[in-house]
């Protein structure tokens, strides 16, 4: 058994992290919520809750439920607005020794640009996220993310009017996602992470009503890693650039997926709802993983997929 303590540092283009587990957007508030839990700093990283220039209500209640191994959301992406982000919570997340990342959306490509002005040149901020599975008004509704050229100008877009690191955070309700990987490279986005919640429904057959008062949801939880992994795996043979796999990870085993499917980083979302300490206790395991296997630093888990001979695997 290994005794030397392994490195569990890795890089996403030019952000640098002291271990691989993130909190994901919309499952970890702004961060500081959690701040008495534990110790925020032995996190690799956190992404705070999506983010526009205006303060948003979000949509109507409810806009939760529990369904088999995950969860329906309609939250709406509620939130501050920039304005009250920037006075309320930078300062206190500006002193924490661990990547803080924002994820931001817009109903206008132009929306995204302003979010991402008012945050450049703010120090204790790490990198943005970038959140395309929103309804883009000036195109009928139509997600930013079902479209890579749409995608691509979305990620121009904050490029242009950012100074930070560039992820951005595709939807899997699309046909293809390796085709709008590849629109927000050639953008020049600095990683990707994937994949935001599915799109679902629930039905209150007593009063033969949707139980969501937005009708549909996104869909989280264990239910959708077997997704989010093939997703993953797809993207990270498309793409040269960093990817962060997302979708129902609970547990150190889960992450090792990701990781070997060739993920460089997770994040852990809704199981934080049930345990906050969940991203902590998987850093701890992949240690003691990476201990009992000999292993030194995490190049050595990271794409080591090996797939057998068939050529009609994709």
């Amino acid at each position: 058994m290994n005794t030397v303590k392994p490195d569990l540092g890795v890089t996403l283009g030019p952000l640098k992290l002291k271990n691989p587990l993130l909190t994901s957007s919309g499952t970890f508030g702004y961060g500081l919520e959690y701040a008495d839990l534990f110790d925020l700093n032995m996190l690799g990283g956190m992404v705070v809750k999506g983010l526009s220039f205006k303060p948003w209500p979000g949509n109507p209640p409810p806009r939760i439920v529990e369904t088999p191994c995950g969860m329906l959301n309609a939250i709406g992406l509620a939130n501050m607005g920039l304005d009250a982000f920037l006075e309320r919570i930078v300062p206190a997340v500006a002193r924490l020794k661990t990547a803080v990342i924002v994820n931001i959306y817009g109903h206008r490509i132009e929306d995204y640009g302003n979010v991402a002005s008012g945050l450049k040149g703010v120090e204790g901020i790490s990198a943005l996220e970038v959140n395309i599975s929103c309804p883009n008004v000036e195109c009928g509704g139509m997600l930013f993310g079902k479209d890579a050229t749409v995608a691509a100008q979305v990620t121009e877009v904050v490029l242009k009017n950012s100074d930070k690191p560039v992820i951005v955070k595709l939807s899997p309700n699309v046909t293809d996602i390796r085709d709008v990987a590849k629109g927000v490279e050639s953008a020049g986005a600095h990683a990707i992470s994937l994949i935001n919640a599915l799109t679902g429904m629930a039905v209150d057959i007593e009063n033969r009503r949707p139980v969501l008062a937005n009708v549909s949801g996104g869909l989280s939880g264990p239910a959708i890693r077997p997704v989010a992994l093939h997703m993953v795996h797809q993207v990270v043979q498309t793409v040269q650039i960093p990817v962060i796999g997302i979708g129902g990870i609970t547990n150190y085993r889960d992450a090792l997926e990701f990781f070997i499917v060739g993920a460089r980083a997770v994040q852990v979302g809704t199981a934080n709802f049930i345990n906050p300490r969940t991203a902590l206790d998987i850093v701890d395991d992949l240690e003691r993983y990476c201990l009992e296997n000999g292993i030194s630093s995490m190049d050595e888990i990271i794409g080591t997929l090996e797939l057998p001979g068939r050529s009609d695997i994709s």
